[in-house]
């Protein structure tokens, strides 16, 4: 085993664990599942998913400017409470004909659209490498209830010009870092063998030496952070401003 090789190992695992807890950072939701044979023979899997729009939370690169967070615009949208999965076996079964899959596998259906506002804001950031113009605005949204808006704040939003000062007292911006969970090399209980690098390739001053690696599962800060908007005049806004005892 070359020393290389695991390292390129441990840190393709790290990205793997940061990308699984990306997901689960985002809405919780609940699932069920169901079986059936459609009028033509074939096996149909459908899976309900209840979605949580109300998180009023996006995540946005570590590396942003914090400070650059703007106010953008409010819209009125519908936004979906749940979301059914239908997998047809004609396209999504095992040895299908379409061995690169399937535009129809399965189809996804956004459904019990409820009423909400879009907020959106934009910051500044590192450009991306993609990026062949080399932007540094970006933007994110969140969905918020209607009743967490109330008169007042629904004029101020939706104001032709937006005096942003009074948008900040209505949207509260807070930011917390993000940690997640990564595999890395446990060095007190490793034991590596000398060596050196050879065309690139690290190789083994004794050749029947072995490297002995274990691993260890810390705590890192992940590559972004969670941005909350908190409307001042929501239900939860008003209990933390009257001093309501926490449950």
């Amino acid at each position: 085993m070359y020393r290389s090789t695991h390292r390129a190992l441990v840190l393709t695992f790290a990205t793997i664990a940061v990308a699984s807890l990306a997901v689960a950072a985002g809405p919780k939701a609940n699932s069920g599942r169901a079986v059936a044979a459609s009028p033509t023979g074939n096996t149909v899997a459908v899976e309900t998913v209840e979605i949580q729009p109300f998180t009023n939370t996006a995540y946005i690169p570590a590396g942003a400017d914090l400070s650059s967070i703007r106010f953008e615009g409010a819209e009125a949208v519908q936004v979906a409470t749940k979301r059914t999965l239908i997998a047809d076996k004609r396209y999504c079964g095992e040895g299908g004909q379409e061995p690169g899959g399937s535009m129809f596998c399965p189809s996804v259906q956004d459904e019990y659209p409820v009423p909400a506002y879009r907020i959106t804001y934009s910051y500044s950031g590192p450009a991306m490498a993609s990026d062949e113009y080399g932007n540094t605005r970006f933007t994110f949204s969140v969905n918020v209830r209607p009743e967490d808006l109330n008169a007042t704040a629904l004029r101020t939003l939706f104001a032709r010009d937006v005096n942003h000062a009074a948008v900040a007292e209505i949207l509260k911006i807070s930011a917390s870092p993000v940690f997640v969970q990564q595999v890395a090399i446990d060095k007190a209980h490793s034991t590596f063998c000398d060596g050196a690098y050879t065309d690139g390739n690290w190789t083994h001053t004794d050749a029947n030496c072995e490297d002995h690696v274990a691993d260890t599962i810390v705590t890192a800060p992940a590559s972004y952070v969670a941005v909350k908007v908190t409307p001042a005049s929501s239900p939860v806004a008003s209990l933390r401003a009257g001093g309501e005892r926490r449950q």
